[in-house]
């Protein structure tokens, strides 16, 4: 038997808020508009959970019950709430990690932030937490978020077979890096890798725990990042191999010991490329130098700006490839570029 509430619309919101509170709102079904001879109501579907009364609202059964699909889409279920124009601007992607979901809104839907937040929970049941992101700020790069339902902001995050454990409302993630982390953990099989900007150890850890590197020295400067950086060189069992500093990597990074080092940073990354080749053994290594670049100088730029920095220490560079990781804004591309440096 398929059960719902059958309520006044200006009930509607109330109603609906509890089922969702209370985890007994069916999310298999929607929720229908219904015009009678005695005229309108909604139809919320409930699951066995909802007893038979909410509030003094019976509970009934209901015929010919209307299901959304298994991939449901977010303007599916919004369709009957939100106008034409509201529905143009609803967001067609988001992030998942862990048990949190985040979404970026338009200022457009400021009315009906909740309403969204309150559907990509039932979208992902599993999910227990909807933050609004408004991008990032400051040198250390940190996120500026909105808690909109929920209260948890930590959650660990399995991706690739890693485990990173993070508070999204105070380090980033991008899921625009993920072929780059799968990259990274194919990479650097018995050698030793200098990590500059180690953050959580986004690209340090996949490399550890798939190419298992004689060793790893992870530097990351923001001091909440430091802690999950360690954090999670324990939660991959990692400790055997991973070395993690706090500190500024222009300041701290050794020197003539590196057979590989990671740049994954982006903004001022090319001010540290001198103090990253120095952490390259003496008879060279590889460099992966990220930069956001605009397009038409993605080719040239970033390859100028380690042929520069080489010369400078008298060193010189095999430009290996250079690939694009994902658009970084309008008109402005992510890239990483190889480098094999040597005398």
């Amino acid at each position: 038997m398929y059960r719902v509430i059958r309520i006044p619309p200006e009930k509607g919101e109330e109603i609906r808020e509890k089922a969702v509170a209370g985890r007994f709102l069916d999310t298999t079904r929607k929720i229908r508009k219904l015009q009678t001879a005695g005229g309108s109501f909604l139809e919320i579907p409930v699951t066995e959970v909802a007893g038979e009364k909410v509030e003094s609202f019976p509970v009934t059964e209901q015929k010919n019950p209307e299901f959304l699909g298994k991939n449901w889409s977010l303007k599916e279920y919004l369709k009957d709430f939100l106008s034409e124009a509201e529905l143009a601007c609803v967001p067609s992607g988001w992030q998942v990690l862990g048990e949190i979901i985040i979404v970026s809104i338009p200022e457009a839907l400021e009315g009906k932030k909740m309403r969204i937040a309150e559907a990509l929970l039932l979208k992902y049941p599993k999910c227990k937490t909807v933050v609004r992101d408004f991008g990032i700020e400051g040198q250390f790069r940190q996120p500026k978020r909105e808690l909109l339902l929920g209260s948890e902001t930590e959650t660990i995050h399995k991706e690739h077979g890693c485990f990173f454990k993070q508070d999204v409302t105070k380090v980033m993630y991008s899921k625009g890096n993920l072929e780059e982390r799968k990259r990274m953990s194919r990479l650097g099989e018995g050698e030793i890798i200098v990590d500059m900007f180690a953050g959580i150890g986004y690209f340090s850890i996949p490399m550890a725990v798939h190419s298992r590197p004689k060793k790893i020295t992870g530097i990351e400067i923001n001091p909440e990042s430091f802690a999950y950086l360690k954090e999670n060189i324990r939660l991959n069992n990692i400790q055997d191999i991973f070395v993690p500093i706090c500190g500024d990597c222009s300041k701290v990074v050794p020197e003539g010991t590196a057979d590989r080092v990671l740049m994954g940073y982006v903004g001022t990354t090319h001010h540290y490329l001198e103090p990253a080749i120095k952490a390259l053994k003496k008879k060279g290594g590889i460099l992966h130098y990220h930069e956001t670049v605009p397009e038409s100088l993605a080719r040239t730029r970033p390859q100028e700006r380690i042929r520069k920095a080489a010369c400078t220490l008298g060193k010189r560079v095999e430009i290996m490839e250079i690939r694009r990781i994902k658009k970084y804004s309008p008109g402005v591309l992510h890239v990483v570029v190889d480098a094999r440096i040597f005398e």
